[in-house]
């Protein structure tokens, strides 16, 4: 268009030719320009070797104590005090909580003086017994009043025995308003706040018993059989706490008999022994398979997805790439375990794999200092990681 307006009509031009001219330089002006060819990218690669992979299976665990109660008050009552918060450690016999004790005091005070009648219509029918055991050595009252008498005295010595067993309840109960750990622990949890209404039974705090520690994880029902092969084999399981590259060797003593109505998992629990892990850590549990022969180890980026399918991208004659559907077996790590797809030889791409189309011809990314392969039909790119 520049050259439209430049374009200057001289004396003496014809008409047709100018008109000609103008429109040489206009379709020379708005003519496509050449598209660039693409650049030929670098990948890494590496030659497939196969071998013998010890496969693992891991699971996510917690670490439990093997006994955790939820501890409650044995009667009901208002919730006084609760002097333990989650976190703390407690000894045997340390108070947790407390009930306002007025009530159970004053039941306690009446069951005491319904003892203390009881013993006095006691002692009453013993000497009126005695009197009339007298009475009768000498014939002054019939035997029959004589059994009265005695049946009297016996049911005076049942009431007294019974009101004390219902006094000595009363006591218990009134010492029951004082929640104790019955052993040395961690409060995990606590479930009620000073204030508080409770009925019997009501749970005021979750206690984790000191002692042994267990890694509880969960497996599916197709895993069940597996893991009851490893019923109480010592050290069948190795479990990784989280942060930490360290395996303590576990032994399973406990599997669910019924699976969770939600997940349809079975619980199962692996003792730690002596591992000095936190309640409440994370872990994962690797348990061991048999070794497989012919798998492939790749790295993780080696891998992509085609199709709802995992796939490799290979490197074949004249430096093109092509997609492969794979096998995954498992990772371990930054490694990925390939059972079937691959065979000994096979070029994988394993860096780059984000930029490449099916045909598509590359160039080894190639180290300093390296020598290798360039295909001349077109220019190299930089290297894609």
């Amino acid at each position: 268009m520049n050259a439209l307006r430049q374009h200057r009509l001289r004396p003496g031009t014809p008409l047709l030719l100018t008109l000609v001219s103008l429109g040489g330089l206009w379709l020379s002006g708005c003519a496509p320009k050449e598209v660039a060819p693409e650049p030929v990218r670098a990948v890494r690669t590496l030659k497939v070797e196969s071998g013998t992979a010890q496969l693992e299976r891991d699971y996510a665990a917690e670490i439990k104590a093997r006994t955790e109660s939820r501890l409650g008050f044995r009667v009901g009552g208002k919730l006084l005090a609760r002097p333990v918060n989650a976190g703390d450690a407690v000894r045997a016999g340390q108070v947790l909580a407390q009930l306002d004790p007025q009530d159970l005091r004053l039941g306690q005070e009446a069951a005491q003086a319904g003892v203390a009648a009881a013993q006095v219509q006691f002692e009453l029918a013993v000497a009126d017994f005695k009197r009339y055991q007298d009475l009768r050595a000498q014939n002054f009252i019939s035997a029959a009043e004589l059994e009265r008498r005695e049946t009297t005295l016996k049911a005076a010595k049942a009431q007294l025995e019974q009101v004390k067993a219902q006094a000595g309840v009363q006591i218990n109960q009134t010492s029951y308003s004082s929640l104790n750990a019955p052993a040395s622990g961690v409060i995990t949890a606590v479930e009620a706040e000073p204030g508080q209404v409770l009925a019997a039974g009501t749970p005021v705090v979750r206690l984790a018993l000191d002692g042994p520690r267990d890694a509880v994880f969960a497996v599916p029902e197709d895993r069940v059989n597996e893991l009851r092969a490893l019923l109480n084999r010592s050290g069948a399981v190795r479990v990784v706490p989280w942060g930490s590259q360290e395996a303590v060797p576990a032994t399973v003593h406990e599997i669910a008999a019924a699976a969770d109505p939600v997940t349809r998992t079975f619980s199962v629990k692996a003792d730690i022994g002596s591992a000095a892990l936190r309640l409440g850590q994370t872990a994962t549990v690797r348990i061991a398979q048999s070794g497989r022969a012919g798998v492939v180890r790749l790295p993780l980026t080696a891998l992509v997805e085609h199709k709802n399918q995992s796939a490799v991208w290979l490197l074949e004659g004249a430096m093109k790439v092509r997609l492969h559907p794979v096998t995954v077996a498992g990772a371990e790590g930054n490694t990925v375990l390939v059972s079937a797809g691959l065979s000994a030889g096979d070029e994988v791409v394993t860096a780059g794999t984000h930029l490449l189309t099916p045909g598509q011809t590359v160039r080894r990314y190639l180290e300093r200092g390296q020598v290798g392969d360039v295909p001349a039909s077109a220019p190299a790119s930089a290297a894609s990681r």
